[in-house]
């Protein structure tokens, strides 16, 4: 489960295994399989990242 937190007024979800925040949900879950799956980040889905924590 990506954490959830409120900044500058949007909801961000957070993967809690690198800390990269997403504005989509969908991103967060998927950086999260894999950063826990492989104990890296993908390029693919950190593009979409907007800040970390």
């Amino acid at each position: 489960m990506v954490k959830e937190i409120e900044k500058q007024g949007k909801t961000l979800y957070v993967c809690e295994e690198c800390g990269l925040a997403y504005e989509d949900k969908h991103w967060a879950e998927k950086c999260q399989q894999w950063c826990k799956q492989y104990q890296s980040c993908d390029l693919e889905i950190t593009q979409h990242a907007v800040l970390d924590q």
